[in-house]
């Protein structure tokens, strides 16, 4: 029976179109969990911060109510209806609803089907790319997680240990089968990944008083560095800070933001990372190619 599967999974992965289809539906449904993650572990971490403040200050936590990513059911923010099964099929149930609870016809967010989506199409370009390779396993990984810290990021200018540190962690085991790259090269990427904004952080407040990172920027750099190897940050920290560079000048010429405003470094740090986790050795390679061809 288990040589069946294998002979099975085996099949799948020979016909590149049906492995990125076959990822792009699994992307879908795990699209709809990061959407539960992406809303509820910031509010479970803030009231875990809340009860050990309470506990340090010598008082009870008070009991409330379970919350984590499982319990509560989901339910209409509107009208606290509660999701079924059939209601909660990614992107073909907010489709069918045409985007409204079924109970109060209150609206559900465009977002929602709009991360699933980007889950799918995540894991259709990873399964493209890589086809079926272990390679195929981390990419997945890396692209969910990241999409998730993009998001929570964006939302709460948070980057949270629950996920940078586990992206960090299995890049440095992955290493000890060189999905990637090797040991060698993912520790030391890893090393170089949070030193470097290490010392920007530090340089800059020394200057300004000001901060200009925050230690998640830090951890989800030196994820990247493990997953990537230590040439990767540099690229890394340049693409994202031209992103940044360039949605912030248009926020500002806009009159949506000022100088001076905060911004959340991980929205571009992100897919900075997953460019250069999917194309970036590739990406080098053709640019010293071309140099030594120009020199």
């Amino acid at each position: 029976m288990f040589d069946a599967l294998l002979a099975s999974l085996a099949s799948l992965g020979a016909d590149p179109v049906v492995l990125a289809a076959t990822s792009g539906l699994l992307g879908l449904m795990v699209g709809s969990f990061l959407n539960v993650v992406v809303h509820r572990l910031p509010v479970m971490l803030e009231r875990e911060w809340r009860d050990e403040c309470v506990r340090l200050a010598g008082g009870e936590a008070p009991a409330g109510e379970r919350f984590d990513l499982v319990v509560p059911r989901s339910r209409c923010p509107h009208c606290a209806h509660r999701i079924a099964w059939y209601e909660n099929v990614p992107v073909v149930s907010w489709l069918a609803l045409r985007g409204r609870c079924s109970a109060c016809r209150g609206r559900i967010a465009l977002r929602y089907p709009l991360v699933e989506l980007a889950s799918g199409a995540l894991a259709a370009a990873c399964a493209l790319r890589f086809g079926w390779d272990p390679r195929l396993v981390g990419a997945l990984a890396v692209s969910w997680t990241l999409l998730a810290l993009a998001l929570i990021d964006y939302d709460h200018q948070l980057l949270p240990d629950d996920l940078t540190l586990p992206l960090l962690w299995l890049g440095l085991v992955a290493s000890l089968w060189q999905v990637t790259v090797g040991p060698r090269e993912a520790i030391v990427g890893a090393a170089v990944g949070y030193l470097a904004l290490w010392v920007v952080f530090h340089g800059f407040k020394a200057l300004t008083g000001k901060e200009g990172f925050g230690y998640g920027d830090f951890k989800l750099l030196a994820a990247l560095g493990a997953w990537c190897g230590p040439g990767a940050v540099l690229p890394v920290v340049l693409l994202a800070s031209l992103a940044g560079a360039v949605v912030g000048g248009a926020l500002i010429a806009s009159g949506r933001a000022s100088f001076g405003s905060r911004i959340a470094f991980g929205v571009y740090l992100c897919p900075a990372g997953w460019l250069y986790f999917m194309w970036g050795d590739d990406a080098v390679a053709a640019y010293l190619a071309f140099a030594q061809r120009a020199a």
